[in-house]
């Protein structure tokens, strides 16, 4: 038995982990192709984009936190530490700073980040599919999963925090999701200094998930040999 095969989870959760990834893989290109329609088929503005996508986007980026799961109990060998702060980074964004105000709804950078997530995750989950179910992955699909996210991951990172900026002022302005005193728990909270916490603290970590991926890209694609298996999530 090769190394590779030895990677590849077999039996049940060889079974789950398809379908988990064929789920996700048909989920983002279905809103890949909602974007682009929006867009250039029906020629729709900006304003009516996320009323458009949103609950398939909300759906299926929910649907993630099952990765960290995924990487904590070892059935794919992601690291549980980079899992987590991706995920939650885009569940935060999703969730908080896009469905949950209406200016981000409006943001310049939710067409970046939608067209950035949702062309990686349609290239990135099938690569996954491709790898536990064929014998080898084409050779074209594995450049793409380690390459694609060289522009798109920056360009996707941008329309991240565009999103969380222009929501910030709604928060500000309605104290939605936040807990002022006084109040039975004694406890105070703003959601509002939450999303400059997370826009400012999310700046430092850029460049060490990019160059990780790097890292990643140069263990399959440096050398003059076969691309090796990766991760299934």
């Amino acid at each position: 038995m090769t190394q590779r095969e030895k990677s590849r989870p077999t039996g049940f959760l060889k079974v789950y982990l398809a379908l988990y990834n064929s789920a996700q893989f048909t989920g983002w290109t279905y809103i890949l192709i909602q974007f682009l329609a929006h867009f250039f088929v029906h020629g729709q503005t900006l304003d009516t984009l996320w009323s458009q996508v949103g609950k398939t986007t909300y759906f299926f980026q929910m649907l993630a936190t099952l990765e960290v799961v995924h990487a904590i109990v070892g059935i794919v060998p992601s690291n549980v530490a980079i899992t987590f702060l991706q995920t939650f980074g885009r569940c935060m964004v999703v969730a908080g700073a896009i469905d949950g105000s209406p200016t981000g709804q409006r943001s310049p950078g939710l067409p970046l980040s939608l067209f950035c997530w949702s062309l990686t995750e349609s290239v990135r989950y099938s690569y996954y599919v491709a790898h536990l179910l064929l014998d080898n992955v084409p050779t074209l699909l594995v450049w793409l999963r380690y390459t694609i996210f060289i522009p798109l991951y920056p360009c996707g990172f941008l329309g991240e925090l565009l999103c969380g900026y222009w929501a910030q002022s709604y928060f500000a302005e309605t104290g939605k999701w936040s807990l002022g005193l006084p109040n039975r728990f004694n406890f105070t909270f703003s959601f509002y200094y939450f999303v400059w916490i997370m826009m400012v603290g999310y700046l430092p970590m850029f460049p060490q998930m990019y160059l990780h991926m790097f890292s990643q890209r140069r263990k399959v694609l440096g050398r003059g040999n076969a691309p090796k298996a990766s991760k299934s999530n």
